[in-house]
């Protein structure tokens, strides 16, 4: 059974940076587009990155408007693992945030792309 296994969350204060790590276990990892979203109190879950398989030309990334600037999304296919950099958190941040996978069609923003899920790690930033 696939497992996607999410590390790194933590509280800091507005300002510091955190990485967030997904272990990717029994998935053809390289072929899937990986994404991490987040999920704060009483909200749906918001997307917040997503990477594609790496290509002739590297993988693509994409941002939410609200993390663009401040967060990279970046892979390891030797180590099956994706990686969220976070810098410049702002308490806004405060979530649980998910590890993601789907393949290559459908929306990479849209929730319902995504078939396998991490069981998600908390950040909370304090201002």
């Amino acid at each position: 059974q696939v497992q996607l296994v999410e590390s790194g969350g933590g509280a800091v204060r507005a300002g510091d940076s955190l990485r967030l790590s997904c272990a990717a276990n029994r998935l053809t990892f390289p072929n899937y587009r990986m994404a991490w979203f987040r999920q704060s109190p009483g909200q749906g879950r918001e997307f917040v990155a997503a990477i594609t398989p790496i290509g002739l030309s590297g993988p693509t990334t994409y941002y939410a408007a609200s993390v663009k600037g401040r967060f990279a999304i970046s892979r390891d296919n030797n180590k099956d693992m994706v990686y969220l950099q976070m810098n410049s958190l702002k308490p806004e941040d405060t979530a649980v945030y998910f590890c993601a996978a789907s393949g290559t069609g459908g929306a990479y923003a849209h929730e319902q792309t995504y078939l396998k899920w991490g069981q998600g790690t908390q950040i909370t930033v304090s201002s």
